[in-house]
């Protein structure tokens, strides 16, 4: 079994070499003028900073919690949970902190690049975005195998020590790693879109400024939001997806094993550690499609990025049956990889529908853009209608996949199809990544005058990665729906719940709390957005009253005022919607019971995906529709359709940044919250 094990840890330890060699291609690559170094600087400083800031609060955060832990589990001798709990934070903290740092290096050398070609500002955009995707796969698969490998020491490699104390144990990595991301993704997402709003409104509607013009003093903060929220949030977010399906696959593997008449005590661990063999085999695939991420003068970039992205999901599917056929031999093959590749489909599908939806030239897209030419009304009203439309095509995807997956292979087919859809994440987030670095690269090349057609290539490098960001956030929400699902079915096991009565009023009373739950975070959520954002919009407004020249251009912005703004304001308001997600399932299923508690999770779970698709749609619409019309239509930059378009653009950017990204979190991290106090209430 530890020769399995370590293969998997082989797999994490190429990741982060591979980061590491991405990480120093991008550092050779020249940075440009004194004044983008300059520019590039003030966004560095201010990213880390917030992180710094951030961590701090939430290390205190994690002690608290691994002090609890190891009290609640004192008296079972599991106690070192806390330690699994730590270990998963920290990894996904590191993660974050590893890709972003690089995320600030590459984006003033991307625009350097687009300087003499698109092909090359894409090539130093996607390597930044590459050391995202492999540190979170790396250090997540060296995380989840070096804990195996110490309690598998400690306690043996028994069907018993394995089941009863090392998987509890391994919990505990799951739960650091979703604390971790949705606080990271709250505080990112409250940071990011308090600057893109004040910027936005006050510098570009109120004042007729450029998008990105130096003399807009948010537009710092915008640039260092972009890495906070999409470059450090999104990897947390993903960080955590892929934990909680590896976890959630590896609990259900003893149970589908037993169910499947497979008798023998290392037969059937083998399948408790196929979905980490799984993972690692994603991980040299994700490497091997970066490959194919090419383009030249005049390509698009989108196809590029597709041809490595969705190329990685073909190659996937052989790779998968033969790693299966290995573990755990030709019987049960079938069942397996049939529901992986259900996961592997249903995650592409839901991409495409996501991409329908949100690209630029689509036709949802278009139709808000051309709703902008009668006012903000019926631009807000049009994206509000063509975000819940796109809820259908993804929700019935889920739901096949689920019933397929469990036909195919109960429980822990479900499982698979989670795992099946993140599996290449580290080339998925590699793509992911490259969007806020495209965008950071457009506005250094605004504030550092450089000729037109640099901007020309950054603004079509970052229009793609607004598409790529949707189509990153429909795998997230795709995958967090099937990983929910099988941490539910982990929490019936570990809590012995063998069905749930939905005639039972404790039952229904708690669906219908775990339906508001998602309602009541993201109006937290947006509160925090709107408070923050109206600190940043009096805060402009002040600077250009206050500050001579400054609109004239003889004058510079006060930066650094607007970045502390955004940092406190996150900080301060991020507590309160990630603590609901723990408090609530704890109290749930402690005071009222086991019962309760899995109808909380139901609940959570049905509105949770439905919010979470609506309102990441319909913000990637509304902020692509805005592009649309600066391309051109309707009037182009400046007119009243575009100026409509930016309102709406505004009130999507909480609901795609900050709110709907976070909910697929949420509900993963009440299922963990959950399955981590399940023996406790048996």
């Amino acid at each position: 079994m530890n020769e399995l094990v370590i293969l998997a840890l082989a797999s994490g330890v190429i990741a982060l070499v591979f980061a590491l060699l991405k990480a120093q291609s991008v550092a050779r690559a020249d940075v440009g003028t004194e004044r983008m170094a300059e520019i590039a600087g003030y966004i560095q400083e201010g990213a880390l900073a917030f992180l710094g800031r951030e961590y701090r609060v939430l290390t205190l955060f994690v002690g608290i919690v691994a002090v609890v832990l190891v009290g609640m589990y004192w008296t079972s001798g599991t106690q070192l949970i806390a330690l699994s709990f730590v270990v998963g934070a920290a990894c996904s903290a590191a993660a974050g902190y590893a890709g972003m740092r690089v995320a600030t290096l590459a984006n003033v050398r991307t625009s350097a690049a687009c300087r003499s070609s698109l092909e090359a500002g894409l090539n130093v955009a996607f390597a930044g975005g590459s050391v995202m995707g492999m540190s979170v796969v790396g250090l997540a698969i060296i995380g989840l195998s070096g804990l195996i490998l110490l309690y598998t020491g400690m306690f043996g490699w028994e069907v018993g020590s394995v089941t009863g104390k090392v998987l509890t144990l391994m919990s505990g990595f799951s739960l650091g790693a979703s604390s971790i991301a949705l606080f990271a993704r709250v505080g990112g997402g409250i940071y990011t879109k308090a600057a893109d709003v004040g910027a936005d409104l006050v510098g570009k509607v109120e004042a007729g400024l450029p998008e990105d013009d130096p003399r807009n003093p948010a537009a710092i903060a915008d640039c260092v939001g972009d890495n906070v929220g999409d470059v450090a949030g999104m990897g947390a977010d993903l960080f955590e997806s892929y934990v909680g399906a590896i976890i959630g696959a590896m609990i259900l593997g003893v149970p589908f094993a037993v169910g499947r008449d497979v008798l023998a005590g290392e037969e059937q661990l083998r399948y408790v550690l196929l979905p980490l063999l799984l993972a690692g085999a994603g991980i040299i695939v994700s490497i091997g499609c970066t490959f194919l991420v090419r383009t030249g003068e005049g390509g698009n970039p989108q196809k590029a990025l597709n041809r490595g992205e969705f190329g990685a999901v073909g190659i996937m599917i052989p790779v998968a049956a033969g790693i299966i056929y290995l573990v755990v031999g030709p019987e049960n093959l079938g069942g397996i990889l049939g529901a992986m590749v259900l996961g592997l489909a249903g995650g592409t599908i839901i991409a495409l529908a996501t991409e329908h939806y949100t690209a630029t030239g689509t036709k949802p897209v278009e139709e808000i853009a051309r709703a902008s030419l009668t006012g903000e009304a019926t631009n807000i009203i049009a994206g509000l209608g063509i975000g819940m439309k796109s809820t259908w095509i993804p929700i019935l995807v889920i739901a096949v996949a689920t019933v397929g997956a469990y036909e195919l292979a109960d429980l822990y087919g479900i499982a698979l199809g989670g795992l099946g859809m993140l599996c290449t994440v580290g080339i998925q987030l590699a793509v992911d990544a490259y969007g806020p670095i495209a965008d950071n690269a457009g506005g250094i090349s605004e504030m550092s005058d450089l000729p037109p057609e640099v901007r020309e290539r950054t603004d079509l490098l970052d229009a793609v990665g607004n598409t790529t960001a949707a189509i990153g956030k429909g795998f997230a929400i795709g995958s967090a729906a099937l990983t929910a699902l099988a941490l539910f079915s982990a929490f019936r096991t570990q809590s012995q719940l063998l069905t749930l009565n939905l005639l039972d009023p404790i039952v229904m009373a708690g669906v219908f709390v775990g339906g508001m739950v998602p309602f009541l975070f993201s109006s937290m959520a947006m509160k925090a957005v709107g408070e923050a954002a109206g600190e940043m919009i009096e805060e402009v407004r002040r600077q250009f009253r206050e500050i001579p020249g400054l609109l004239e251009g003889t004058a510079v912005a006060d930066y650094a005022r607007c970045v502390d703004i955004s940092t406190a304001a996150a900080l301060k308001r991020m507590m309160a919607p990630g603590l609901l997600a723990v408090i609530i399932p704890v109290l749930t299923g402690f005071i009222v019971g086991k019962e309760a508690l899995g109808g909380l999770l139901a609940g959570v779970t049905v509105t949770g995906v439905l919010m979470a698709l609506f309102m990441s749609n319909a913000g990637g619409a509304w902020d692509n529709a805005k592009k649309t019309i600066e391309g051109g239509a309707h009037g182009g930059k400046g007119s009243d359709a575009h100026k409509a378009a930016v309102v709406g653009d505004t009130v999507g950017d909480p609901f795609k940044d900050t709110a709907g990204p976070s909910l697929n979190i949420l509900i993963k991290l009440m299922a963990v919250v959950s399955v981590v106090i399940a023996p406790l209430i048996i």
